[in-house]
């Protein structure tokens, strides 16, 4: 996979929920490329979000590509919910369920890139055998469940490895990291093979969030 520019999804989750329209027009008017939508179930993480008709409130109001990061016990029960609601990727966790392999085929299924991730306590190895199957590998480097956490080193290991192992199998995913992902921390995800950065308090906290962007992006 030839490298591109980092793409940078902002997490609505550190944006102010009363006015959830203007926080999408501030992400359209720098040069992010996708939302990344956090949905928790008090169960899987221990606080809760929103659901599936947030998702769709903002599907209607944004063109950009909507990246839905299911948090919750059992996703299968929600995929087509999610959906129908207009997600664009749909991220499941491997810790959260069995038979992922059969829920990442029934994403598919529902016309939507399939996603998989991986909590800090986990390795990359756990999952290696579902690498041919998703279009994308979402390393938490962070422990999930609040915003604002410092990134866990450690875990810019597991994006490296993944690049290795896409690389030697001619693999087609995408490498994504959500957790402390800000300017002092991008340049080490960036030289480990990061192709998709989560971005929420770093973002919506930013004086300049378009100014933030280019600095994650390693364009100034």
């Amino acid at each position: 996979m030839n490298k591109k520019e980092m793409i940078i999804a902002p997490s609505v989750l550190a944006a102010d929920f009363c006015n959830m329209a203007a926080a999408v027009k501030i992400i359209e008017s720098t040069a992010c490329e996708w939302i990344h939508l956090d949905i928790m179930d008090g169960k899987f993480v221990p606080a809760i979000t929103f659901g599936h008709q947030m998702v769709k409130s903002i599907r209607g109001i944004t063109d950009l590509t909507l990246d839905v990061h299911l948090m919750v016990d059992s996703p299968e029960n929600q995929l087509d919910f999610f959906a129908d609601a207009g997600a664009d990727y749909i991220t499941i966790h491997y810790e959260s369920s069995t038979h992922l392999h059969r829920h990442i085929q029934r994403i598919g299924e529902l016309g939507i890139k399939a996603g998989i991730s991986i909590i800090p306590s986990t390795p990359v190895d756990a999952v290696k055998e579902l690498l041919p199957y998703v279009d994308q590998v979402l390393v938490m480097t962070v422990n999930p469940g609040y915003g604002g956490q410092q990134l866990i080193p450690e875990c810019v290991e597991k994006i490296r490895r993944l690049a290795e192992i896409r690389n030697g199998y001619d693999y087609k995913y995408l490498i994504a990291a959500d957790g402390g992902v800000n300017r002092l921390t991008a340049p080490s995800v960036r030289k480990a093979g990061l192709d998709v950065a989560v971005s929420g308090s770093s973002f919506f906290g930013a004086e300049n969030p378009a100014e933030e962007v280019l600095m994650l992006k390693g364009l100034i």
